[in-house]
């Protein structure tokens, strides 16, 4: 039997190559709504929400002035930011219509509403929100049965406050 994680364990950050680190900063700071915690120089920033230390770190590292991956190849398919209810995800929706970015996806898996974009670099970005799980979608076992439909951009933009 395979070892499992233990049940508090948790995503604690992302950390992403970029090519233009003020850009970047910019994105996140402007865009997604989070905290710049620390810089060093021009080769690494760290981003938070709520003043954790980071949730998302920025670098240069091997990646300054360089371009995004071409479709096809192994890397990151997305960061997810996770918002603690509806009203909170569309006010970070509204955000990110209000500074141009193209919504790449929206939908309703059941268990969650999400919304998927790119950063400035081509990093895959979803902004999402889970339902309690009492009303999660289940099967005749009780088993989790997600599904994918189309969110109602329009209707969750009318709750940003």
């Amino acid at each position: 039997m395979p070892a499992k994680a233990h049940p508090d364990t948790r995503i604690g950050h992302v950390h992403l190559r970029v090519a233009d680190l003020d850009r970047a900063v910019a994105f996140y700071e402007n865009v997604m709504g989070l905290e710049l915690m620390q810089k060093y120089g021009d080769q690494a920033a760290f981003m938070s929400a709520g003043g954790y230390h980071h949730h998302v770190g920025l670098n240069t590292w091997g990646s300054k002035d360089g371009t995004p991956p071409p479709p096809g190849h192994t890397g990151l398919f997305h960061l997810a930011l996770l918002y603690p209810d509806r009203a909170a995800l569309a006010a970070a929706l509204k955000r990110v219509v209000e500074a141009g970015v193209q919504v790449e996806g929206a939908s309703d898996h059941g268990v969650s509403e999400a919304i998927y974009f790119t950063d400035p670099d081509g990093n895959g970005i979803e902004i999402y929100r889970d339902r309690d799980p009492s009303d999660w979608p289940r099967d005749a076992d009780g088993r989790i049965a997600m599904y994918t439909r189309p969110l109602d951009l329009r209707a969750l933009l009318a709750e940003a406050e």
